[in-house]
């Protein structure tokens, strides 16, 4: 995380030219801005709420949330409770999330195959972790376990009436894919698999050795880290 110089402590409004965020990206380079000036340049529109600039509510946002990663998790109507606009709220909520999926796409898998959990955890974590709500997917995968790609096969709590084998094997058998990888998220941030969990875990494996579809591994994304069913011999 940049330093925030000195001066930011000032109005915003009294800063030289050349230490306007604006000016410093152009000149130096976006590294050497502080979270609070980039956030500003993405929200934009000084003055949004009288008397404060964009600076200004990006200082008041890290404050109130205590970090980028509890402003991503926030929803957009509490962002806007803090001083911005709808489309600020929305704008600033885009651009954290493509910040996500940058970093997920350092260990993007796609060209080369899965060989542990964790390169698995890499990939999915960022974009799950933070998640409110259950996201259950699965994990394409051809005869040299590459990724083919990813499908989400629901959203909310996790039930045995909603991931059904059925529908978690339309895809792989419609995509040709030799085995699958579940993985959804714990909201509470805990990884310990729940008695659903185990139990999906062991009905989706059962009906994939039937139509012969392995399902190689069940990852729970958590907070801090992830479980592997295959790791822990559950699978």
């Amino acid at each position: 995380m940049a330093k925030t110089r000195s001066y930011a402590r000032q109005p915003a409004k009294e800063w030289p030219v050349t230490e306007r965020p604006v000016t410093r990206l152009l000149r130096h380079g976006a590294d050497g801005l502080s979270d609070a000036q980039l956030i500003s340049l993405i929200i934009g529109q000084d003055d949004a709420v009288p008397g404060k600039t964009a600076f200004d509510i990006a200082r008041d946002l890290i404050k109130k949330f205590g970090s980028l990663e509890s402003i991503e998790s926030a929803a957009v109507a509490e962002l806007a409770n803090e001083g911005l606009e709808e489309w600020q709220a929305v704008a600033l909520k885009g651009a954290l999330e493509l910040g996500k999926r940058m970093v997920a796409e350092r260990h993007a898998p796609y060209g080369k195959a899965f060989s542990t959990s964790a390169e698995v955890g890499k990939y999915f974590g960022p974009l799950l972790r933070n998640l409110k709500k259950e996201v259950f997917k699965i994990v394409l995968l051809d005869s040299q376990n590459t990724m083919m790609r990813d499908v989400t096969i629901s959203e909310g709590s996790l039930d045995k009436s909603i991931v059904h084998p059925r529908e978690v094997f339309k895809p792989a058998i419609r995509e040709s894919a030799a085995a699958i990888i579940l993985v959804h998220n714990h909201p509470s941030g805990d990884t310990e698999p729940s008695g659903s969990d185990k139990a999906i875990t062991e009905k989706l494996a059962a009906t994939g050795e039937v139509i012969g579809i392995r399902v190689l591994d069940h990852i729970i994304i958590g907070k801090k880290g992830y479980f592997s069913f295959c790791d822990k011999l559950l699978l």
